[in-house]
């Protein structure tokens, strides 16, 4: 019974099961059946491969100026503690093979193929059905709201014309809101115009520049504020 060695990869399997549900080799606090074990690793336990092992070491690790005092017979080798030889071999290739019982042999094959072979199929139209219902939906065009400023020449430019020009500008993908006249100075007044464009139709860049090509009444313009919908 018991630990066998912690230098193969079975003894260290061995311990890493042992741990797997403990937090101690007996018991519920460290003893010196974990001193005994301890001792006999040679070097820490690799996370990778026996992380249980690897949790149980670093904890033991920090008894180890205590070992001395730990509770259990210390003149116990580390191979008296473990699993009884019943529960997990050393080298279970080397169990004797079970008899095959006749009412085990499944003369007509098993249903677990089909089964998965139906759960694939089932699964696989559900995904299907959900692309589809994805890619069904239309996404929203986004949106940007924007304030633009247009300048005229001078106080005698008609604003009423120029305003009228600015609206006759119409594209897909382009909406007009309200409008004001703001003062600048020398009596001179900006159009201040509201618009909506969608971002993947409308060039602010594009519809400035065709705005300012009414050069009679346009002498600039300039985004004045700009939000996404």
């Amino acid at each position: 019974m018991g630990f066998t060695d912690f230098l193969s990869d079975s003894g260290l399997t061995l311990l890493e099961r042992w741990v797997t549900t403990r937090s101690y080799i007996v018991g519920y606090s460290p003893s010196q059946a974990d001193v005994k074990c301890f001792q006999q690793l040679k070097s820490t336990p690799a996370v990778q491969n026996y992380p249980h092992a690897y949790r149980w070491y670093k904890h033991i690790a920090s008894f180890e100026p205590e070992f001395s005092s730990l509770p259990g017979d210390p003149s116990k080798a580390y191979t008296a503690y473990g699993p009884e030889s019943t529960e997990l071999p050393v080298n279970p290739a080397k169990a004797p093979a079970k008899e095959e019982d006749d009412d085990d042999v499944d003369l007509f094959g098993s249903d677990d193929e089909e089964e998965d072979a139906e759960a694939v199929r089932v699964r696989e139209e559900r995904l299907a059905e959900y692309k589809k219902k994805k890619e069904g939906k239309t996404k929203p065009a986004a949106k940007s709201i924007v304030t633009l400023d247009v300048k005229p020449w001078d106080d005698e430019t008609s604003m009423k014309e120029l305003e009228e020009n600015v609206r006759k500008i119409d594209k897909d993908g382009l909406v007009w809101g309200a409008s004001k006249l703001v003062a600048v100075g020398f009596g001179i007044k900006k159009l201040q115009i509201n618009l909506v464009v969608e971002d993947e139709k409308i060039s602010l860049d594009e519809l400035q520049q065709e705005i300012e090509e009414d050069e009679d009444h346009v002498q600039s313009t300039d985004i004045a504020a700009m939000q996404k919908l």
